[in-house]
C-alpha cells in the first residue's frame, strides 16, 4: 500500500551485488580471530610438546629431574616406557617418562 511494488521487487536485486561483499566483511573478524588464536596459542603449544618430547628421549641415567608431582630424584634405570627413578638411598620408584617434568643440572641434588 505504502510500497510500491515494482521499488520492492526491485530492491534485493540490486543489493545482490553487494551481499558477497558484505558476507565476506562480516566474515573477517571471525577468520582473523582464528589465525590469533593459532599464533598465541596453538603454535607455543605445539613447540612446548616438541621440546618436552625430545628432553624425554634424550633422558640419560645419573640424570636429575623433577617429576610432575614434584619429586626430586635421580634416573637409575631407562625403559621404553618407563624410567626407574631413585628419590632417597635405597628408594625407587618407576614412573612413566611423560611423568619426567624438568632435567635439572648435575649436582643440583646433594
Amino acid at each position: 500500500m505504502f510500497i510500491s511494488s515494482a521499488f520492492a521487487q526491485t530492491a534485493p536485486a540490486a543489493a545482490a551485488g553487494g551481499d558477497i561483499q558484505s558476507s565476506l566483511m562480516s566474515m573477517l573478524p571471525i577468520v582473523l580471530m582464528f589465525v590469533v588464536l593459532y599464533f598465541i596459542m596453538i603454535r607455543p603449544q605445539m613447540k612446548k610438546q616438541k621440546e618436552h618430547r625430545a628432553m624425554v628421549e634424550a633422558l640419560a641415567k645419573g640424570d636429575e629431574v623433577v617429576t610432575a608431582g614434584g619429586l626430586l630424584g635421580r634416573v637409575n634405570s631407562l625403559n621404553e616406557n618407563f624410567v626407574g627413578v631413585e628419590i632417597a638411598n635405597g628408594v625407587e620408584v618407576q614412573l612413566q617418562r611423560q611423568a619426567i617434568v624438568q632435567v635439572l643440572p648435575k649436582g643440583t641434588m646433594k
